[in-house]
């Protein structure tokens, strides 16, 4: 996996983690870390790789998503994990944002090497205190294929309420399958914060 520049951390996880924008400044780290996830990926993202990514398409993403980024509409992040003196990108997060609704939808996911360390729910408490802090946000859901006990569990710890299961509501190359939806509100999270 390639590594990348520790200029490019902005947003401390502790000692050993932070988040960067994903965007075309990480592009190598980035292409790295999908091209050694996209068949797991594609278990639990029905718009995942279903072929091997391709360099062009993905830089093309991240200039995407650094668009979404300068114009309000995503926080596009890479977890970023130190290794001895190296930083290398570990697993994905971001935040799409709705200003006019004044709410979010958040996904993340993680490389397998990292699975366990508690990175998402780091990362994922510093999206949402940003989320109902600083942007002001109202409301941020959360969705996951409902076969996704480590998604959902991770979800439930950070006080999301799951408000359904849509019946066979993502397509899979391999059939259809049941999605959970979560719903987190911005009182919520401050009632969660402070106990």
């Amino acid at each position: 996996m390639s590594t990348v520049t520790a200029a490019l951390f902005t947003w401390p996880l502790g000692d050993d983690a932070a988040l960067v924008l994903r965007t075309a400044a990480v592009a190598d780290a980035h292409f790295a870390l999908v091209e050694a996830n996209y068949q797991r990926l594609a278990e639990w993202f029905p718009d995942a790789f279903q072929e091997a990514p391709v360099y062009e398409e993905t830089l093309a993403n991240l200039e995407e998503a650094g668009r979404g980024w300068l114009d309000g509409s995503l926080l596009p992040l890479s977890i970023a994990v130190k290794e001895g003196d190296a930083w290398r990108l570990g697993g994905w997060a971001q935040l799409i944002i709705d200003q006019e609704m004044r709410s979010g939808e958040v996904g993340y996911w993680l490389d397998t090497d990292y699975v366990g360390r508690g990175l998402v729910s780091r990362t994922m408490k510093a999206v949402l205190d940003h989320a109902f802090g600083t942007l002001g946000l109202e409301r941020i859901g959360l969705t996951a294929v409902a076969d996704n006990v480590r998604s959902r569990s991770v979800a439930e710890r950070l006080g999301f309420t799951l408000e359904g299961i849509r019946r066979e509501a993502a397509a899979f190359p391999a059939g259809r399958r049941d999605v959970a939806f979560y719903g987190l509100l911005a009182r919520e999270w401050s009632v969660e914060k402070a106990e």
